[in-house]
C-alpha cells in the first residue's frame, strides 16, 4: 500500500488542496456522470425509516432498542426530544416514495430495524416487522425505485445489551448473523445491495468512547457522564466484534444467496478528509494516522487483512487480533465501500498529547490534533451542526486517497449533505429557501463528477442526506437536513425546499 506522504504529494499535484480557488467546474446534471450512476436519497431505522424516520417505536411488536432507552434518559438529546414519533414514515411510507419518485431519485436507502425483526434480539421471529419491510420494498420497486438496506443503524437490541453486553462479547456475531440472514430469506429476492452496518467508527468512538451516543459507556474524565465503561478498550473490541460479524455475514451470503440473489454487500463508512495543517513531515504524517484511526481502522482489515501499522504499534495490546482463519474471512469480504462524506478537518501532530494522557481513550491514541480551523480562520462556512464545514474538495481529494491507498473500489457515497437549524423565529416560507443547501450539493457533485471523470475514481452512486428533515440523533430535532421541510407542528406535513426544485432539474435534464 501507498502511504499518506506519497499519495499526499499526488494530491498535491491534482491542485485540488482546499483553498484552491482557481478551479470554476461547469454546470452539472445528472447526464455528466456515467451511465448507470445512481441518484438516491438516504434515512434509518432510528435514525432514518425507524426511529430517525420511522416512528411507530410501539407499534406492530417492534422491542426496544439502546437508542430507545438513551433517548429518554434526562439530558442526553440536546432539545429533550425522543424519535417515538419522528417522521412517521412507518405509516407515511407511500407518501414519501411518491416524493422521491416526483423528484426522478433512483434508490432509496433505509435500514431495517433488527428490533422489528427480532423484538429480543433473537428468538422468535416477528412477522409483523417482516409484513412491514415487505410492503415498504414493494411499494420503492413499483415506483421504478430501488431499495438500498442497511441492516445496522445504531439501533442494537436492548435486550442483547442487557444480556451480555452487545458490540462487547463475541456472541454477538451469531446473533447478528441469524438476524441478517432471516433479512437475506425474505427480501433479498428484491434487495440487491446490502449495507451491513452504517458508521462503525461512528458508534465505536460515540458509545464506547465519550459516551455521548447510545449506550453511553465511557471512561473518559473519572466517569462523570457515564455509568460504565473503559474509553482504552471498548472501543476496539466493539470495532472488532463489527468486523468479524460483518465477514461471517459476508461468508454467509456468499455461500448460500449471491448466486441466486445477485447482490452486493458493503458498510458505509463516516470520513472526514483531513487536510495536513502544514506540509511539514510531521502533519503529514498526524493526517496519515488521522485517517488510518478514522476509515484505516475498518478498511485495512477487509483490504489487507489487518489494522493499520500505526494502530498496531500506538495501541499496542489493547488493540485485538485476528486469527489466520479470521484474517483470512475478514480480507476481501465486501464488494463495495460505501461512503458517509460531510466535512473536511485539518490535521496537526500532537506534540504533548497532555488532552490525550488526561483522557485515556481511542480518539487520543493517534497522536493527532484535528480541528475545522487554523488560528482564527475556518477551514470553510459552517453549516447548523457545530463539526459540519462545507468544503468541496474534500470529497475530491477523499476519492483520489481511496484510489490510490485501496486500488480503486468500487466506491458509493452513502450520504452527503449539511443542516440549517431548526429556528421557530425562522418563518416556514423562509425555511423552503434553502439556496445553501443547493450550493452545497452542487459544489460537492461537481467535485465527485471530476473525481469519476478527470481522476478515474470508481464511485457508482450518491445519496442525499437526507429526504426530509429528521430526528438528529443526540441532536434531535435541532437540526433540519431535509430536501423537504417537515412542520413539527401540523401534523409532520412534508414542504419542498428550493433544493427539490434543484434536484428535480438535475436528475431530469438529458444533455450535459
Amino acid at each position: 500500500m501507498m502511504d499518506f506522504r506519497k499519495i499526499w504529494v499526488v494530491i498535491m499535484a491534482m491542485e485540488i488542496l482546499v483553498g484552491d480557488e482557481t478551479r470554476v467546474f461547469a454546470d452539472i446534471n445528472r447526464a455528466s456522470f456515467p451511465n448507470g450512476f445512481v441518484f438516491g436519497t438516504a434515512s434509518a431505522a432510528f435514525q432514518g425509516n425507524l426511529l430517525q424516520y420511522e416512528g411507530a417505536v410501539k407499534e406492530d411488536g417492534r422491542g426496544p432498542s439502546v437508542w430507545d432507552t438513551f433517548s429518554h434518559t434526562l439530558g442526553k438529546i440536546a432539545d429533550f426530544s425522543n424519535a417515538d414519533v419522528a417522521v412517521d414514515q412507518y405509516h407515511r411510507y407511500e407518501e414519501d416514495i411518491q416524493l422521491m419518485k416526483n423528484m426522478g431519485m433512483d434508490a432509496y436507502r433505509f435500514s431495517i430495524s433488527w428490533t422489528r425483526i427480532f423484538p429480543n434480539g433473537t428468538g422468535q421471529i416477528n412477522q409483523a416487522g417482516i409484513d412491514h419491510y415487505n410492503k415498504l420494498i414493494n411499494a420503492l420497486l413499483a415506483q421504478g425505485i430501488q431499495p438500498y438496506v442497511t441492516l445496522y443503524h445504531w439501533d442494537l437490541p436492548q435486550a442483547l445489551h442487557d444480556r451480555y453486553n452487545g458490540w462487547l462479547s463475541p456472541q454477538i456475531i451469531n446473533d447478528y448473523a441469524t438476524y441478517a440472514e432471516v433479512c437475506f430469506e425474505n427480501f433479498g429476492d428484491r434487495v440487491k445491495h446490502w449495507i451491513t452496518f452504517n458508521e462503525p467508527h461512528t458508534f465505536a468512538i460515540q458509545g464506547y468512547d465519550v459516551g455521548l451516543q447510545a449506550p453511553g459507556r465511557c471512561s473518559i474524565l473519572l466517569r462523570l457522564f457515564c455509568r460504565g465503561g473503559n474509553s482504552a478498550t471498548e472501543p476496539y473490541i466493539v470495532a472488532h466484534n463489527v468486523l468479524l460479524s460483518h465477514a461471517t455475514v459476508s461468508d454467509i451470503y456468499r455461500k448460500k444467496y449471491k448466486a441466486k440473489q445477485g447482490g452486493w454487500l458493503g458498510i458505509a463508512f463516516d470520513v472526514i478528509w483531513y487536510e495536513p495543517e502544514t506540509n511539514t513531515r510531521e502533519d503529514i504524517e498526524a493526517a496519515q494516522r488521522a485517517q488510518d484511526f478514522q476509515l484505516g481502522w475498518f478498511l485495512d482489515p477487509l483490504m489487507f487483512g489487518d489494522y493499520p501499522n500505526s494502530m498496531r504499534s500506538r495501541v499496542g495490546k489493547r488493540l485485538p487480533r485476528f486469527t489466520a482463519s479470521e484474517a483470512a474471512m475478514v480480507k476481501g469480504s465486501l464488494d463495495f465501500v460505501g461512503i458517509n462524506h460531510y466535512t473536511t478537518y485539518y490535521a496537526r501532530n500532537n506534540k504533548t498529547n497532555l488532552i490525550g494522557t488526561l483522557l485515556n481513550d481511542a480518539i487520543a491514541d493517534s497522536g493527532a490534533f484535528t480541528v475545522p480551523f487554523k488560528g482564527l480562520q475556518t477551514i470553510g462556512d459552517r453549516a447548523n451542526s457545530i463539526w459540519l464545514y462545507i468544503v468541496p474538495q474534500g470529497m475530491r481529494n477523499l476519492m483520489n486517497y481511496i484510489r490510490i491507498r485501496y486500488g480503486n473500489p468500487p466506491v458509493i457515497i452513502t450520504e452527503n449533505g449539511m443542516d440549517d437549524p431548526n429556528n421557530i423565529l425562522i418563518s416556514r416560507e423562509n425555511a423552503l429557501k434553502d439556496e445553501k443547501r443547493i450550493r452545497y450539493h452542487h459544489d460537492y457533485l461537481s467535485n465527485l463528477q471530476a473525481a469519476i471523470s478527470e481522476d478515474g475514481c470508481n464511485v457508482k452512486g450518491y445519496f442525499v442526506w437526507s429526504l426530509l428533515d429528521n430526528w438528529e440523533w443526540a441532536a434531535g430535532y435541532t437540526s433540519r437536513f431535509g430536501l423537504y421541510f417537515v412542520d413539527y407542528r401540523d401534523n409532520l406535513k412534508r414542504y419542498p425546499k428550493n433544493s427539490v426544485r434543484w434536484f428535480t432539474s438535475f436528475l431530469n435534464s438529458s444533455s450535459p
